[in-house]
């Protein structure tokens, strides 16, 4: 059984169902394609089969190594860029009360993601007065950004403890074999995991890239897995595109994208979700955005931004749909009390949650949208737990691939993240780029 839904009936302005039904075919092909592993990218799916594959005793080990970093720190600093960090934030951000920072918990915080003097400043400041321990998360270990903090958290580290106590405070999560981060910790002894090679970045949520530290800030990884199986089952196995959740996101999105629909917001009325559609638009982004192609994914957080976006969504350029993340019940209603005065006019309110007011809220912007040309796809969960995420990670991950496909890209690559790299490397007159480093200086003057 499984909690997500989509509601596409506020579509039928826009696509009708037999325009959907007419990708049936396409859509098992692709599904076959992904699930037999015969096709571009093949040598990366490995995140198909993991939430059924996941030994007890992998988990079981995750689990111990979480257990001890709680014992032994007040903070984890998560080392990692993109796919290494982002599935992790989501996750933790969604489950945790807003305030969790503020109780007896390991604090997440994170690091490698950027290249500012100030975020680390400030971070080197906190690490000075908490106890702490790193994962360094990198298949290869040399990717710049992760591989500055980790020189610069592992040198202020070795200082605070020592290097032999420093040693029992670094995790790295890399390549099973090679490169220099693996290097590093067989050498230094550091405990390792293992990210498999045939599981791309922003696919590695269900691997120990996310699962250690959403076990260390105490979520139920298990509970995760069993939710993204539960998915699993239904995405494979169905091949009914109105059944299949992921074929049937699948067909609206290129069907939209068809009749000129080429930006795609995905908008939750939930502010700890902040993070997952950041995690989100790296996984459509970084997929399907190749060969002058792809859906542009954006991302708001309502009803926050319908007081800075609200305006163009409703009245700008129409080449945008927007898929509504929604969040059926609150698991802490607050309700909104009666005011004597009633300076504010309020009162009408009183008595009612939140939550009722956040549903109408969306409600009246699914249907103001609708009215000025957007089509709205609604893909609900009951609530958000461990259960739902494990879903809303597998759907989204696979309904990606299906939708890679029917778009003619392989949605397992990046080629494209390699141009600003090399051009930085040139510019910082690293070895090897002499010739770059030249051309580019004469271009700059």
């Amino acid at each position: 059984m499984t909690y997500l839904k989509i509601d596409a009936k506020k579509l039928s302005a826009f696509i009708s169902n037999s325009e959907i039904e007419s990708l049936q075919n396409d859509l098992i092909n692709k599904q076959k394609l992904l699930n037999e592993k015969t096709s571009v990218g093949n040598d990366f799916l490995g995140w198909i089969t993991l939430p059924s594959t996941i030994s007890e005793n992998h988990i079981s080990k995750i689990i111990r190594c979480a257990e001890k970093i709680n014992q032994q720190s007040e903070v984890l600093v998560v080392i990692g860029i993109g796919g290494s960090y982002l599935g992790a934030r989501a996750v933790i951000d969604a489950l945790n009360n807003s305030f969790s920072c503020y109780n007896n918990e390991t604090q997440i915080v994170y690091a490698g993601n950027n290249i500012n003097d100030d975020y680390h400043a400030d971070l080197l400041k906190l690490l000075d007065k908490k106890s702490y321990s790193l994962a360094v998360i990198s298949k290869s270990g040399t990717t710049t950004e992760p591989a500055i903090a980790f020189r610069l958290l592992k040198n202020h580290l070795e200082k605070k403890y020592g290097k032999d106590k420093a040693k029992e405070r670094i995790i790295a999560i890399t390549d099973k074999a090679n490169g220099a981060l693996k290097n590093l910790a067989t050498s230094e002894g550091y405990e390792a995991f293992d990210i498999p090679d045939d599981v791309g970045g922003r696919y590695s949520v269900l691997t120990p890239v996310g699962l250690l530290p959403i076990a260390i800030a105490k979520k139920n990884i298990r509970k995760i897995i069993a939710g993204a199986l539960n998915m699993q089952n239904l995405c494979t196995l169905s091949s009914d595109v109105f059944e299949n959740p992921a074929m049937h996101y699948a067909a609206i999105r290129n069907i939209l994208l068809s009749k000129g629909k080429t930006i795609e917001i995905l908008a939750n009325f939930q502010p700890q979700l902040q993070y997952f559609t950041e995690w989100w638009k790296q996984l459509y982004g970084e997929s399907e955005g190749k060969n002058g192609l792809g859906i542009f994914p954006a991302g708001v957080t309502f009803t926050t931004d319908l007081h800075s976006m609200g305006q163009y969504i409703q009245d700008g350029k129409r080449n945008i749909f927007e898929t509504i993340l929604s969040v059926e019940k609150s698991k802490r209603p607050i309700q909104i009390p009666f005011d004597e005065a009633n300076i504010d006019g309020l009162n009408f309110l009183a008595g009612k949650s939140m939550h009722e007011v956040n549903s109408f809220a969306e409600t009246a912007t699914s249907l103001a949208h609708t009215d000025g040309g957007v089509p709205v796809i609604r893909i609900s969960i009951p609530e958000v737990c461990e259960e739902t995420i494990g879903e809303l990670i597998y759907f989204f991950e696979y309904a990606c691939g299906l939708s890679g496909y029917l778009s003619g890209v392989n949605p397992f690559n990046q080629p494209g993240v390699e141009a600003y790299k090399k051009n930085m490397f040139a510019l910082l007159d690293k070895p090897g780029f002499e010739k770059l480093s030249k051309e580019i200086k004469e271009r700059l003057k």
